[in-house]
């Protein structure tokens, strides 16, 4: 098992999980995060920590799509470390439907 970021991380990018990361498996993309399923320890500890509840255990049914973006895009973004602000209007965008389809980025974020 690995956790995994999904899309409810769009738009918001709250990095209170990273702050928390015993192992540093979080990466940053323009407007989400996402956990390397190769570098997670499976503790856990970053799951009650996003505000958007964007942390989901990848046994999860239906988040077979998001493990591969996760996979996909930890092996090409910078790696984040520190919590950092959160995107403007974040309030706005959490719980928004069709994140996915109208704004997800494939741009990397600026890292650490």
């Amino acid at each position: 098992m690995t956790y995994i970021v999904t899309d409810n991380c769009i738009k918001c990018k709250y990095t209170d999980c990273v702050e928390v990361c015993p192992v540093d498996c979080f990466y940053e993309g323009e407007n989400m995060l996402v956990i390397h399923p190769d570098e997670c320890i499976d503790c856990g500890v970053c799951e009650p920590e996003c505000p958007a509840e964007a942390i989901s255990a990848d046994t999860e049914s239906g988040l077979e799509k998001w493990l591969e973006i996760n996979t996909k895009f930890a092996s090409i973004w910078p790696n984040i470390t520190r919590q950092t602000a959160p995107m403007p209007d974040a309030e706005k965008y959490d719980g928004m439907k069709g994140k996915f389809e109208k704004f997800f980025s494939e741009n990397p974020g600026k890292g650490d």
